[in-house]
């Protein structure tokens, strides 16, 4: 049961969100669309802080991670190749179609380096599974994908929709693809 309460929170918060077009959503808003008391939603989350990295991280699984899809057949370069294409790419879509959770996922994730750390751990996992390296250890392919950081931090988001931008992609694939 505090599963599902703890999702349902998670689902009220994100729903608010996209309703009031604001990431200012308050725990009071939250808790009466649920119909519980403020204090009630403590016991699922230490703070908000705790909540909002929740809710983006939810999010950042679903409408990022859990997207992506590899074909097995090919090498296991071309298959990272294409996952991280695909990383770089779902990132982009979700600024350019989903704009409220994006921000949300900036303030809370990609502006905390501890919770972005974690968030990023599900494509840490993909990286070592497709390259067959040691699964609890994500030194690799933490590098890897920080060497592509222009593509999903949002510093840069500015630069996901310009001409160059596969160009760009794949010259800095053949920079590092030597090193992997």
């Amino acid at each position: 049961m505090p599963q599902k309460t703890r999702e349902k929170i998670l689902t009220t918060a994100e729903k608010l969100i996209m309703d009031t077009g604001s990431s200012d959503v308050t725990l009071d808003q939250i808790a009466g669309e649920l119909g519980l008391t403020h204090a009630a939603l403590y016991k699922h989350f230490r703070n908000k802080q705790a909540l909002w990295e929740a809710v983006a991280s939810a999010w950042f699984e679903r409408e990022i991670i859990k997207k992506i899809q590899v074909s097995n057949a090919t090498s296991k370069e071309e298959q990272l190749h294409d996952w991280l294409w695909l990383f770089v790419n779902a990132k982009k879509t979700a600024f350019n179609t989903n704009p409220k959770m994006f921000a949300l996922n900036t303030e809370y994730i990609d502006s905390n380096p501890r919770a972005l750390r974690k968030v990023l751990e599900g494509a840490y996992k993909e990286i070592n599974l497709i390259m067959d390296y040691p699964t609890d250890d994500f030194d690799k392919s933490e590098l890897i994908l920080a060497a592509f950081a222009i593509f999903t931090l949002p510093n840069f988001k500015d630069t996901w929709n310009d001409p160059d931008y596969q160009k760009r992609f794949e010259m800095l694939w053949d920079l590092i693809q030597k090193g992997i």
